[in-house]
């Protein structure tokens, strides 16, 4: 079982920023991926950013230049850096833990941005 736990969403005004944290406790293998997806009303969940745990990225297309994901192995923790947010970056976001057949979920955090 993995838990994860996230924090830093909230309101900011379009092209402000925000940084997202999700730390991982419980059995964590060290061969992984974190990432982070969203769902804003109406809409799927989309990705938004992934990073293996050799570090490895991959971006979405709307959020390429603007958020940039990291990670400490050493905490179990991912980070989403968002800068230059726009208001259709609302959504709630969710942290991502994969591992093989393994797949866990946070609860999500709500970001609102204000245009």
């Amino acid at each position: 079982q993995v838990r994860l736990v996230e924090s830093g969403g909230g309101l900011v005004q379009a092209g402000g920023s925000l940084r997202l944290s999700c730390a991982a406790a419980g059995f964590i293998s060290s061969v992984n991926v974190m990432g982070w997806y969203r769902q804003a009303p109406g809409n799927q969940r989309e990705l938004v950013a992934t990073i293996t745990s050799g570090g490895s990225t991959n971006y979405a297309d709307s959020v390429k230049g603007r958020f940039t994901i990291s990670r400490d192995n050493a905490k179990n923790t991912v980070y989403l850096q968002m800068n230059s947010l726009k208001p259709e970056d609302t959504a709630v976001y969710y942290c991502n833990w994969k591992s093989g057949l393994l797949d866990y979920w946070g609860q999500g955090t709500q970001v609102t941005v204000s245009s």
